[in-house]
């Protein structure tokens, strides 16, 4: 390869880009405080280089070539690699500040993070810390494709990348059953395992993380969980949570989420007899991503704290 020819520029690929994800020559002048004629004049440009047709113009809005959408992949690498070496610089030029691309899966990235990103936050003001919030398969592949610096999460993690990530145990999660305060169970403290066959119960959908291990867990100590009363199913904890409030049943949910209820006596916990429901929470990184000082020191924070 002749480096000293290169077919396109940095910039080239940051308006290739930012044309694909908004869906117009206009809406990316827009982002990139460009003229439309200029982004317009690069994407020509690149595409004369290239000798290929990046974009489709003959629709109403206009959608990738199949040269485009293979550009658009390479591209989301290098720049990557761009960023990443740009930290990698800051690290070796001892800046004080930093930044911190932190995954995490729904619950643990609603409840539990935003403590620990304040904890860490605390002792290490100006290193930015943006937090990502989706499911573990997601922020699993982030992980693998160099976006995320460190994922914690409480899901199954994909086969495919449990050979190539490095994951260590973090945390065990433990789920709790709760229930109104009027429930005639909250006197009595705890219950049978047969005792939940009588309750009504409010949960996630049955691919939800949350929800497979407690069918799981339920069914290895001899709950038929086909038996079980499910009223409703809801796509979130916050609903969840509000529905066993207003006394419309019982859900299991992770003892992090119900903090604030529990202190404020807005909902109840109660125990199953010989029985407890967790999952294990896991962190997650790329060993060929560069580690930043900032991913270094969350790292050994975040493991002093349980």
């Amino acid at each position: 390869m002749n480096r000293n020819y290169l077919p396109y520029t940095l910039e080239q690929l940051v308006i290739l880009q930012t044309v694909a994800n908004d869906g117009s020559f206009k809406n990316a002048a827009r982002s990139l405080f460009l003229t439309q004629p200029a982004v317009s004049l690069q994407i020509q440009n690149l595409e004369k280089q290239l000798k290929t047709t990046l974009f489709d113009r003959t629709k109403k809005q206009i959608e990738l070539t199949e040269s485009g959408n293979l550009l658009v992949r390479y591209s989301n690498r290098i720049l990557t690699l761009c960023e990443e070496s740009s930290r990698a610089l800051d690290d070796l030029n001892e800046l004080q500040s930093g930044k911190l691309i932190i995954g995490a899966s729904q619950t643990t990235g609603t409840y539990l993070m935003p403590k620990i990103i304040g904890l860490f936050r605390q002792k290490y003001p100006n290193i930015n810390v943006q937090l990502n919030v989706d499911s573990t398969r997601k922020i699993a592949w982030h992980i693998m494709n160099r976006q995320i610096d460190i994922g914690i999460v409480g899901g199954e993690i994909p086969k495919e990348l449990k050979k190539i990530l490095d994951i260590t145990p973090y945390v065990e999660d433990e789920l709790a059953l709760i229930v109104p305060q009027s429930h005639p169970f909250v006197k009595t403290g705890s219950i049978k395992k047969e005792d939940l066959y009588n309750l009504k119960f409010i949960t996630l959908d049955p691919h939800s993380t949350i929800r497979t291990v407690v069918d799981d867990t339920l069914s290895q100590n001899g709950i038929d969980v086909t038996r079980l009363k499910v009223e409703m199913e809801l796509n979130s904890i916050e609903a969840i949570k509000n529905a066993v409030q207003s006394g419309l049943g019982a859900a299991f949910v992770s003892v992090s989420a119900i903090t604030k209820e529990l202190e404020l006596n807005l909902l109840s916990c109660v125990k199953i007899e010989d029985m407890k429901i967790k999952r294990m929470l896991c962190i997650i990184l790329n060993p060929n991503r560069y580690k930043t000082k900032a991913s270094e020191n969350f790292t050994n924070e975040i493991l002093t704290l349980f």
